[in-house]
This record gives C-alpha cells, structure tokens and sequence, in this order.
C-alpha cells in the first residue's frame, strides 16, 4: 500500500509537476485545485501527507490546515508559498506544519523534504517497526515480542502492519476489507473482526482500539 499524499494548489501547472515527481516516487498523490475540492476531502482515512498552497482563491491555507488539525492533530503538513515573508513560516509552524518551501523551488527538493518528513513520521525506510512491545521485520514478515517469534497468519500480518504504518488513525471496515482483502473480496466485512480478534488473541499488548460502529484505531 503506497502512502497517499494530497496536493492543494490552484495552479493546475505546478499541481501536475508535483503530483508527476511524487508519483515518480512512489507515492499515491491525490491533486486538488480548490479549497472547497480540498475540504470535500477532508474526512479520507488514507491520507499520509498534505501539502498545502498557502495562497488560495476562496481561502488560504491557514484555513485548511486549520480542519485538518480539528481532525487530526498528528497529521504531518507542508506548506508551499509564493510569499517570502517569515511571518508566513510563522503562522504555519503555529498552526501546526512540519515543512515550508517558497516558491519558485525545484521539485526535487520538495521530493527530498517529502521523504524526509514521510521516514520521520512513519519510519519508512527502515525495515523493523516497534509498535507496543513488539518488534516488527517487515522484510521477513515476522512479529517478536522478548525475541520470541509470534505465528502470524499472511492477513493478520497485513492487517496489523496497516495499522503499524499509520498509527493513530482510524480505519473504517469498508476501508480495512478493501485494503486488506482487495477489493476483489465478495465476502462479509465480518472476516474483519475474526481476523482482528485472532490478532488480539496473539498480541494482547496490542494497543487497538475498537471504535464501535465504525472500525479500529492503533494507538
């Protein structure tokens, strides 16, 4: 599952540019154009990363990055702007951004900022996690706890490192099924709490939380 990253500026140009060396990247970009484009998007699970014009027509990006806060505190944030003034850098590390780059700037370098500030956030890049007590090899696919092995089954494993990978943020069930399963899955949702109860089962110290009606929640 390639992280998802939501690229907000109105000039369609530079949206495309952006979108072309992430995706060149690796990453899954969703382009927005608008603010209220943006904000009809403001509730999707998947994102990993905003990056964010500051200068938009309706409003700006202090406004945006003011919801997705109100949704996600954790949620990391870069700004990009045309306006050189350090009040403007200011304003954004208040209001919670990790990054800012003026404009004009060459896209690699925003690629650069974009993968330094991915391994900080979600330790991509390195190929064993520590999620509670257990130490995950992603590469072998193996899940210790006290260097004793736990026997994980290929979808508990799937399951559990898509939670691994964003801790924090809740999943929906649709969202779960279709990520874990493949949306060429014809089953009942209900494989999702048999599988997440098995994982419980085997990883009690799993910090999960079940958000009734709705899905589950790592830490």
């Amino acid at each position: 599952m390639k992280p998802m990253i939501h690229v907000v500026e109105d000039e369609k140009q530079l949206n495309d540019l952006v979108r072309s060396y992430l995706e060149a990247e690796g990453y899954d970009v969703r382009p927005f154009y608008t603010y209220e484009e943006a904000m009809a998007a403001i509730e999707a699970d998947d994102v990993s990363l905003w990056i964010l014009d500051i200068m938009l027509k309706e409003k700006s990006g202090f406004d945006l990055i003011d919801q997705i806060k109100m949704r996600n505190p954790m949620m990391p944030v870069i700004f990009m702007s045309a306006r050189v003034h350090e009040l403007d850098r200011v304003v954004g590390l208040e209001k919670g951004s990790d990054d800012y780059i003026a404009k004009p700037f060459l896209p690699k370098e925003l690629v650069i900022r974009v993968n330094n500030l991915m391994r900080r956030v979600y330790k991509l890049g390195q190929t064993k996690l520590m999620v509670d007590v257990y130490v995950i090899d992603e590469v072998q696919r193996k899940v210790y706890t006290e260097d004793e092995e736990i026997e994980l089954t290929t979808k508990e494993f799937e399951l559990l490192m898509m939670f691994a990978r964003k801790q924090g943020v809740a999943f929906d069930r649709e969202y779960i099924l279709k990520e874990v399963w493949g949306t060429d899955y014809f089953g009942s949702d209900r494989v999702v709490d048999d599988t997440m109860r098995r994982l419980r089962k085997k990883m009690p110290d799993l910090n999960i939380h079940t958000i009734y009606g709705y899905g589950y929640r790592l830490g």
